[in-house]
């Protein structure tokens, strides 16, 4: 198991990042998609994971700085391949281990409410994580589902 920072140009990732974005869509409407695309990834203030297994994509993720104390997490997304073999919690442990390394004290998120996100609210769940407020610049959405954890 290998996590790599950046390489956002690997055709892996944007093939894996638009599978993320697109499914996306199936369950929320655009103007409720808060999933970023390879461009908005790449902006300074986010930092890049990808968790390969044998030079094969497992994962991706990212981790947004939001001030200097609090952090959000991003495009979290398992390959096919990997599904339901605990590369999203290696990944999450991973990027609670740098929010932590920075100094910050809280991390927070936004996932889907449709059923088919039960499974990644289930994971931030046994994560810590708890049902907040909207942060940042979100608002409160029937598709959204905020959360946050206090590091």
């Amino acid at each position: 198991m290998d996590i790599r920072t950046g390489e956002l140009s690997n055709p892996h990732i944007i093939k894996l990042l638009q599978a993320h974005h697109n499914d996306m869509l199936k369950h929320s409407p655009v103007e409720s998609v808060h999933a970023l695309d390879v461009t908005k990834l790449t902006q300074p203030d986010i930092t890049f994971y990808s968790l390969w297994i044998d030079n094969n994509l497992a994962g991706v993720g990212a981790l947004k700085a939001l001030n200097a104390t609090h952090g959000e997490i991003k495009s979290m997304r398992t390959s096919s391949n990997y599904l339901r073999q605990g590369i999203a919690a290696k990944l999450l442990t991973h990027i609670i281990g740098e929010a932590a390394q920075r100094g910050y004290n809280k991390l927070s998120l936004e996932t889907g409410t449709a059923k088919a996100f039960l499974p990644a609210q289930k994971l931030y769940s046994q994560f810590g994580f708890k049902e907040c407020e909207p942060f940042g610049d979100y608002e409160l959405d029937p598709y959204s589902l905020f959360m946050g954890k206090v590091l």
